[in-house]
């Protein structure tokens, strides 16, 4: 399948304080009580990930999304099960020629490829998470099924027909037009082929007129890179302006345990060694080393900054939690008509 795409050149990787102020730079018009879109959604998200996907690593490991949480399950395990279950969801299965849309550093990539035997492609159009990831899935023995590829999304460099499904998992989000990326990926799935995966949404109880939920939705979209968030009804409105026919849609944030809601790792309610860079108290103290390590030069310039960033963007994602304004697990499910 590699072969199939043409491998686009990247620039080279940026600094990581040039990044962060071409990043600033992008949202320099955000309002801190009304839309924060950047100017050029993808090079927000190229540039967001440039900078952001070594703290991640560190913090989150190599799937970087939420997922809805059982009694007594860790972190990381409910978020192997979410990518087991998004699988099983899809009828994923050995052969079958998959397209992973947004594949950040493909953590669940190889956890979905692991389950299903499937022979998956991600694409991202960030080339150091290219680089971080085919790395991984080199490690892991599975290179001769599976790589991840430097593309766009909203062009993704292979003919019509090409797939027979596709996922995406919070990542579609980094787009503000949902209809022009889910037509491309009906374009290159086969005809009864299904799309299935999760977005990033505000819910029915978003406000736009209170200015709390206008400063909440800012945040996210900064401290994220994301352009206007979408409300679950727009995402389905677009699957269906796209071609899809939507066999589900619904918020997957209730399937969670009221003891471990999806922003729980967030809050410091995980008291574990392995969760203590996501809550409060670890992410004060990364604020502090990296304040202290940046001014001794032992951290590169724009540490302290991307992880100030985080930080707000940490505590906006549990307080729109809290309020229930706000989910990253609208999932879905469409499959691209037979004819």
């Amino acid at each position: 399948m590699q072969s199939t795409f043409a491998m686009v050149q990247d620039r080279k990787r940026p600094t990581l304080d040039a990044a962060v102020h071409q990043y600033e730079h992008l949202y320099a018009d955000a309002c801190g009580e009304g839309a924060a879109h950047p100017r050029d959604a993808g090079r927000a998200a190229k540039l967001y990930y440039d900078f952001v996907t070594d703290f991640y690593r560190f913090a989150w490991g190599d799937s970087f999304h939420f997922a809805a949480r059982k009694r007594g399950e860790s972190f990381r395990a409910s978020l192997k099960r979410s990518e087991r279950g998004l699988s099983d969801r899809m009828a994923l299965k050995p052969g079958m020629e998959v397209l992973d849309v947004g594949c950040g550093v493909g953590g669940p990539l190889c956890e979905i490829a692991a389950h299903s035997g499937a022979n998956i492609t991600g694409i991202t159009n960030n080339a150091y998470l290219v680089a971080k990831g085919n790395r991984k899935i080199a490690e892991l023995g599975i290179a001769a099924r599976c790589t991840i590829v430097l593309a766009d999304f909203m062009e993704v460099p292979v003919g019509d027909a090409t797939f027979d499904a596709a996922y995406a998992i919070e990542a579609t989000a980094h787009t503000g037009d949902k209809v022009r990326v889910f037509r491309e990926i009906r374009r290159v799935l086969k005809p009864g082929a299904l799309f299935g995966g999760y977005e990033w949404c505000l819910t029915d109880r978003y406000d736009a007129r209170d200015p709390d939920h206008r400063r909440l939705k800012s945040a996210l979209e900064v401290g994220a890179a994301l352009p206007d968030i979408a409300t679950t009804g727009e995402v389905v409105a677009a699957l269906k302006a796209a071609g899809f026919e939507v066999l589900d849609a619904r918020d997957g944030a209730g399937d969670s345990d009221p003891e471990t809601p999806w922003y729980r790792s967030l809050q410091g309610r995980d008291m574990t060694l392995g969760s203590l860079p996501r809550t409060p108290l670890g992410r004060s103290v990364t604020k502090f080393v990296t304040r202290a390590g940046e001014a001794a030069r032992l951290l590169p310039a724009g540490t302290r900054e991307v992880s100030d960033l985080l930080n707000r963007a940490a505590d906006g994602l549990v307080e729109a939690g809290l309020r229930g304004i706000f989910s990253p697990l609208f999932f879905f499910l469409a499959r691209k008509p037979a004819n």
